[in-house]
């Protein structure tokens, strides 16, 4: 309506000028609801296509939207494993939470038990490593033994073998026998007491520590389990739709305990989608403005920091069947994200607020670059002017936007 004002402005009003004060034709006697068209339709016909021209243009270099908003992500809270609540740290519905905040408790009678069964095994190879010192320092006397005896039968059998060589007839061939044989087992003994120290000592060194270790690694993993009982935020937020009460059963596949909103979420950036038919204007760095349902009758200067190079409309997943283009019913839009130009811009716009976004191309650099023409620059200049128009729709919506919503809208 207001591109056909502007452009009336143009064409219609001074066809009607003409016909009033240059042929003298007055409204209700010359000109009548009958003979307007007659009269008149070289303004009426200039007028449409003038208006139909700047829509156009308008429209075209500088989009506008009304399916802006301020997008946040949430975080389902979720144990990792499944469980009966035990405890609750929260008692309200919603409410602010640190991070590493408890928010609430498993039953962890099985996972303490786990946790008491490992600190036992750890107890119970530090006892084993003691008794394993005790069995070395209990080998090494017995090898004392086992030496003095082999000493002792050594040297009786060279004093034997002394006396039968001086003469033989003192001393029988049978009791040397006897006596290499006592020297033999001795040595046997003490080689079976070596031996048994080496297997001490290395039940000491190797075994045991290797027992303790892995007792101390069965620890730490039920301890995590134990800690996995405690569900506490990763993020500091907002908790919503914490309907959680002791004695439920909560899954992390099939039941969310609530909602944790993180932080910031939401504030301070705007996603928008235009129509695709704008993908070869929207550009990084182009001036927008936008009004919100949620803080109505202001509009805040905008500026373009992204532009998606993909349609979601157009993306496909594996599956059974193929896809028929003609599944997509509706067109999809070019996401663009917007942020304030001044600090704090957004404050007051409720994140997930509906908002109403222009754009507006600026063709300013590429004239003050000489490289166009003076025709081309002059074209370019309108195409920069009739941002107004857009502006001043925008700033016509904010208006109305309370009224068209509490009143006529019925809410």
């Amino acid at each position: 309506m207001l591109e056909l004002l502007l452009c009336s402005l143009l064409t219609l009003l001074p066809d009607y000028l003409y016909r009033r004060y240059v042929q003298g034709k007055r409204i209700g006697k010359e000109i009548t609801l009958y003979s307007v068209w007659f009269e008149l339709r070289w303004g009426i016909i200039t007028c449409l296509m003038l208006t139909i021209g700047l829509i156009t243009v308008v429209f075209y270099n500088h989009p506008s939207t009304t399916n802006a908003t301020a997008f946040f992500r949430t975080i389902p809270i979720l144990p990792e494993t499944n469980g009966r609540v035990a405890e609750i740290y929260i008692d309200t519905v919603s409410g602010v939470v640190k991070q590493g905040e408890p928010i609430f408790r498993l039953d962890s009678s099985r996972q303490a038990a786990a946790v008491e069964t490992a600190r036992r095994r750890i107890a119970e190879a530090d006892a084993a490593m003691v008794v394993a010192q005790a069995d070395i320092a209990a080998s090494e006397g017995k090898l004392q033994e086992a030496r003095s005896a082999h000493q002792q039968a050594l040297d009786e059998l060279e004093t034997r073998q002394e006396l039968y060589r001086r003469n033989p007839a003192t001393v029988a061939l049978r009791e040397l026998e006897r006596l290499q044989v006592t020297v033999d087992g001795r040595q046997g003994t003490i080689n079976a007491v070596i031996a048994g120290k080496e297997q001490a000592e290395t039940r000491l060194s190797t075994l045991l520590p290797a027992e303790k270790a892995s007792a101390e690694a069965q620890l730490a993993e039920a301890e995590v389990e134990l800690a996995k009982t405690v569900i506490r935020a990763g993020v500091s937020g907002h908790v919503e739709q914490f309907t959680l009460r002791v004695g439920d059963v909560v899954n992390p596949l099939m039941r969310p305990a609530g909602i944790l909103i993180p932080e910031g979420a939401g504030r301070g950036r705007l996603q928008a989608g235009f129509g695709q038919i704008e993908a070869q204007v929207m550009r990084v760095g182009m001036a927008a403005e936008v009004t919100c349902v949620s803080k109505p009758w202001v509009v805040v200067p905008m500026v373009v920091t992204g532009v998606q190079d993909f349609i979601a409309a157009g993306q496909i997943r594996s599956g059974e069947q193929l896809i028929d283009p003609q599944q997509v019913l509706r067109p999809g839009s070019i996401l663009v994200f917007l942020e304030p130009i001044y600090d704090g811009g957004l404050d007051g716009v409720t994140p997930g607020s509906s908002c109403i976004a222009n754009a507006y191309s600026s063709n300013h650099e590429r004239i003050a670059s000489g490289e166009v023409g003076d025709v081309k620059a002059l074209a370019l200049h309108a195409v920069d002017a009739v941002a107004l128009v857009h502006a001043a729709i925008l700033r016509i919506q904010a208006l109305l936007l309370p009224i068209q919503t509490l009143v006529f809208a019925g809410h």
